[in-house]
Formats: structure tokens, sequence, C-alpha cells
């Protein structure tokens, strides 16, 4: 199998989050600030507005606005309790932070949990039904004294299709997964009423989102992201280049199936820690099994070493009709059934 051409495919995926592409003809800010300092600027910023905001929720079951989330700032003297006040809280609303080696720094990803939901967990390659509101943090200056302010830069009320978090920035891709889906109820009027669906707020440092590629954001601008999970979808991601174009080619197992250590999650190469061993690619070729054909590197693709039910069945062990383990017949025969 051409290992090549499934980094290029990797090469080519987008991170891109919201409908609007970033502009390829704007170029890129150069030279870039080093990650490690960024992030410094970045976790300063946020963990002030933590400190300095509180929020006021709808709770709402039902209806749209359920879960709406609005930030003010606390005034001089205000009792309000800010949003850092909820870490390590037992109840909702409750703030929490991972831990994400990138980079070779480590960023504190802090979300605030305004309900887990009810429903299953996706994992950083499903995909999801949500809406979400995303706004810039930023600093500004007036009369000498700066503040931090932030700023809306899309909203997604009502989402009309799933969002592969494969192709998501690196902040959902972390949130998503400490989240379950709802349950849903359709109406007489062709409407989906959702409840109890998982509800929060990530606060992503620019390393984890667009650092400084420019799209209608400052370069280097944290992101705020408040969300609602409604449901999720599981995806099958293999690919396959056709006369240079990638062209799905799913091997028959979920990938969600393919999360060998069960912990949720699923990385590329590239977004794994420096040198770090792929815990999910079982044949160590790079590739995570959830994108690679040939999960084990025998040479023979995953679809024809699975059984009916999706669960992988390595070749070597296909019973054979004839008894001749070494004669590729075998696999039309095993896929045919004619020996079972």
């Amino acid at each position: 199998m051409n290992k090549f051409k499934y980094y290029f495919i990797l090469s080519i995926t987008t991170l891109s989050l919201f409908s609007c592409s970033k502009n390829n003809d704007t170029p890129d800010i150069t030279p870039p600030r080093e990650y490690a300092v960024q992030y410094a600027s970045d976790i300063t910023n946020i963990e002030e507005y933590l400190n300095t905001y509180y929020i006021t929720v709808t709770n709402n079951p039902g209806s749209p606005d359920d879960q709406d989330v609005v930030f003010t700032k606390i005034p001089d003297g205000g009792s309000q309790p800010s949003i850092m006040s909820y870490k390590g809280k037992a109840s909702f609303p409750k703030l929490l932070s991972r831990d994400v080696k990138l980079h070779d720094i480590t960023y504190k990803l802090y979300y605030l949990v305004l309900r887990e939901g009810v429903g299953e967990k996706p994992t950083n390659v499903d995909g999801v039904l949500t809406s979400y509101r995303g706004d810039y943090l930023e600093e500004t200056v007036a009369s000498s004294v700066t503040t931090l302010s932030t700023t809306m830069f899309e909203e997604v009320k009502y989402p009309q299709q799933m969002l592969s978090l494969f192709t998501t920035i690196r902040g959902w891709k972390e949130i998503f997964p400490q989240f379950r889906m709802g349950s849903y109820t359709a109406k007489d009027d062709g409407t989906v009423s959702y409840n109890n669906f998982g509800a929060g707020i990530m606060f992503i440092p620019s390393g984890l989102a667009y650092f400084n590629s420019v799209s209608g954001i400052p370069a280097y601008s944290p992101l705020i992201f408040s969300f609602k999970l409604y449901a999720l979808e599981r995806l099958d991601q293999e690919y396959k280049l056709v006369n240079g174009v990638a062209v799905a080619d799913p091997d028959g197992i979920k990938s969600y199936l393919e999360d060998l250590d069960g912990d949720g999650y699923m990385w590329t190469t590239s977004e794994l820690p420096t040198n770090a061993v792929n815990p999910d690619d079982t044949d160590g070729d790079g590739i995570p099994n959830f994108l690679d054909v040939d999960d084990d590197g025998d040479g023979y693709g995953t679809k024809i070493e699975i059984t009916n039910n999706g669960v992988v069945y390595p070749f070597a062990s296909i019973p054979s009709c004839d008894g001749n383990t070494t004669n590729p017949a075998r696999i039309k025969k095993y896929l045919d059934k004619s020996c079972h």
C-alpha cells in the first residue's frame, strides 16, 4: 500500500471550523510568533477574563434558547460569581480544564460544563450536530487603560447538518468528547425539539485555534465558544486518491471502534507530541487505524478482514475453505460466505 498518499490527504485536510474558510490569498503574518511565547500571553488573558466576567444562563427546556449564555463584566464592587469561581465545583456549572501537549508545550484548555448531556459521547473524529457562538478575545486600549473585550465572529443557532470534528480546530476536538448528546422530539410541523443536550463553553488559546491565520479574526486571538451538542454521527473516514483527488474509501469499521485504547481520542502524527507513539496505530506506520485502509499492514485491506458485525478479523485467521492458507482465492470465498 502506498503510504505516501495518506500523508498527502492529511496535509490537505482543512482545519477550518466556520463556513467561510480562510482566504488563501491572505498571507500569514511573518514571521510567526513562538508558540510558547504566545501561549503565555493567551493564558494570562483567558484567566483574567475568567476572573472578571460572570455568566447568565437561560434554562428553558425544549426551547431553542435553552442554555443560551450571556457574558457580562463584573462591575467594580460587584458580587456576581466569576466564571473562575466555578472551578472544581461538584455541581453544574463547573469549570474544568484539559492539558494538551502540542508544539512542545503543554496548553491548559479551560471549559465550563453547563450540562453534561444524557446520551452518547462523540469521539474527536465523529460528526456532531451543534449550535454555537464564537467570540474572539482581545486587548483594547482606551485612555491609556488596557481592557479585555470580545467580538462575535460567527453564530449558528439552527444547525442543518453534521460537522466532522476531524476537520475542526484542535480546541473543538479536545472538548466535545467531554460532553454527551441529548434527546429529541419530532414535532407535527416538521421541526425537532432537543432536550437534555450537553452544553458548555470552551476558552481556547490561539495555538489550539487559528494561531496566526487571518480569516475575519485577528491573528493570535484566543477564542470563546458557547455550544450545545444535540446529536452525533459515527463516521468512517478512510480515503484513497483517485487521479489526485481524495475519495472516501471506508473500511466498514466506524472510526470510533478504531479507538484502541478507548480514551475517546484518535490522533494523526502531526497532532501528537514530538516522538509520541500512537496508541491507535496497529502497524505503527504513522497512519492511525481510523484513516488506514490496511490497519495491520499485512497487504490485505481491512475491508476483507472483518466479520459481518464490523469486528476486526485478522487475515491470517480467516478460515480456509480448502485448507490452503496461502491461496488468496479464499478471500472471495470468505466474502461469499461459501464456507460458513
